[in-house]
This record gives C-alpha cells, structure tokens and sequence, in this order.
C-alpha cells in the first residue's frame, strides 16, 4: 500500500492544515491513509510525546487519528462513489459530525498503531464509517465516525 500515494496528498487544499491530517501542518501529526479496495489503514509511531503515563498513548492522540483517518476514508468514498478520482473538482469535503471511540486495551508506545477503516453506511450526506486500532496486532480501540457533507458555498450548512 505504501507506493500509492495517501489520501491527504490526493485531497484539496481545504483541509492541508488540520492537526491529525494535515500536509501542512509542520505541527501536526501528518498522519496518511492509503486505501485498497473496502478498507483504509494508517499506520502511526507515536512518539516519546504522545504519551498518557510511560509507556502508554495519549487517548486524544489516538481519537484525533481515528477521527482524521476515518474523515479521510470517507472522502475517499464518496469520490469512488462517484467513479471519479480522488482529488477531482468538484471537491468532496466531509467533516466529523459524531464521534465514538472505545478503549480495549492500553496502546503501547514502542509499537505502531495499525487504523483500519471500512464505511458500514453511505448517503451523500452521511458517510459512517467504523475503525479498527491495532497494536501488536491485539485490537487496542475501536470507533465510528459518522462524516457530514459540508456545502462549499455555506460551510456552515
């Protein structure tokens, strides 16, 4: 998956500076998703700062990164939905509208964070997508984010 190029690098200028997602946020966590057929994965190394107490990940970091992985998947989505490329004008932007998040399991920080994202129900206006996050391949959290679609001309409708 790794030599195509993720979906935060195919995707508008809209949402280049968010903090889990964001290409240019020199900040942020910069986090990519790259998607091969149903299912999207985001691999993250956390590092010594994104840590809860030694040896264990912040909670917040691990939503922020099912959140933007799971918008993420869902614009991916709904381009596909369309036949069109992803990237392609008119822009599909979609943003959090509910978030759930259910911790299992402490996340270790010395292994990666495995998110794997499929969409469970699609509408044009909604998109629900469920999330999967896997350290040492133990299912650490899980979660659902339901996306919105945000009208360009009206962004707050």
């Amino acid at each position: 998956m790794s030599k195509k190029k993720a979906l935060q690098d195919l995707f508008p200028e809209v949402g280049s500076l968010c903090f889990g997602c964001g290409r240019n946020n020199e900040q942020g966590l910069q986090i990519k998703s790259y998607c091969e057929g149903d299912e999207c994965i985001c691999t993250f190394h956390a590092k010594s700062h994104h840590i809860a107490y030694p040896g264990v990940g912040c909670g917040g970091i691990i939503s922020t990164i099912l959140d933007c992985h799971c918008i993420n998947t869902a614009m991916y989505v709904a381009y596909k939905k369309e036949n069109r490329e992803v990237g392609t004008k008119p822009d599909k932007i979609y943003a959090t509208a509910s978030l759930t998040v259910n911790f299992l399991k402490p996340a270790p920080i010395d292994a990666p964070w495995v998110f794997k994202a499929q969409v469970s129900k699609y509408s044009e206006r909604r998109i629900h997508v469920i999330c999967r996050i896997y350290a040492n391949e133990k299912e650490i959290a899980n979660g659902i984010v339901i996306a919105a679609h945000i009208n360009q001309g009206n962004p707050t409708s």
